[in-house]
C-alpha cells in the first residue's frame, strides 16, 4: 500500500507538493520527502508532531537521540504512526529557521510495482529565499507578570557574582 501526502509550507503564499510514499516507509524517509520535495538537502535538524484537525502541534516524534529520554522514531514506519484517523503532523525542519510544514495523508493506494516510491506527483508554488517570521503568542492564561515577578523576588540574593568562579 502506499500512501498520498500532502505537504504545505506554512507561508502566506501556498506552497504545496503531493507525493506518494510506501505506507512501510520509515518516518526518515518522509522527513526526505519532504524536505527533498520543497528543495532542501535534508542535513539540517528536523522532527514531526502529531496535529489534529485545527493543526495544534501535539507530541514531539524526534527523528534523534536529543538527549533527554526521548527514544528517536526515524526508524519507526508511517503505517504505525498515521492512519485514515490521525492523518495530520506538523513538520519543522531546520530549527535555526524553523521552516514549518502541514503534512497530511490524503488517501492510500494499492503499489504500483512498475513506479518507483517516494514520488513527487504535484508541485504548486516557489519556496521562498527565507523561511517565514513566527509569532510565538503565549498560551490563553499564561500570566507573562505573575512569573516575571516571582523571578524577580526569588534571584535578588543570588545575585551573580564574578567572583565565584575563580
Amino acid at each position: 500500500m502506499i500512501y498520498r501526502m500532502r505537504a504545505i509550507l506554512d507561508t502566506e503564499t501556498d506552497v504545496i507538493r503531493d507525493f506518494e510514499i510506501e505506507a512501510t516507509a520509515t518516518l526518515e524517509e518522509l522527513h526526505d520527502a519532504v524536505s527533498q520535495s520543497f528543495g532542501f538537502a535534508g542535513n539540517e535538524m528536523a522532527s514531526f508532531y502529531r496535529s489534529d484537525e485545527n493543526w495544534a502541534q501535539g507530541e514531539e516524534l524526534p527523528l534523534v537521540d536529543m538527549g533527554v529520554g526521548e527514544k528517536p522514531l526515524n526508524e519507526k514506519p508511517l503505517n504505525k504512526v498515521v492512519s485514515k484517523n490521525e492523518n495530520r503532523l506538523i513538520y519543522v525542519y531546520d530549527f535555526l529557521n524553523l521552516w514549518t510544514f502541514f503534512v497530511e495523508l490524503m488517501e492510500t493506494a494499492e503499489k504500483d510495482h512498475l513506479k518507483g516510491y517516494p514520488s513527487l506527483i504535484f508541485s504548486h508554488g516557489e519556496v521562498p529565499e527565507t523561511p517565514p517570521d513566527k509569532d510565538f503568542v503565549a498560551e490563553q492564561g499564561f500570566d507573562e507578570d505573575a512569573d516575571q515577578d516571582e523571578f524577580e523576588e526569588d534571584s535578588g540574593e543570588d545575585e551573580f557574582d564574578g567572583d565565584q568562579f575563580y
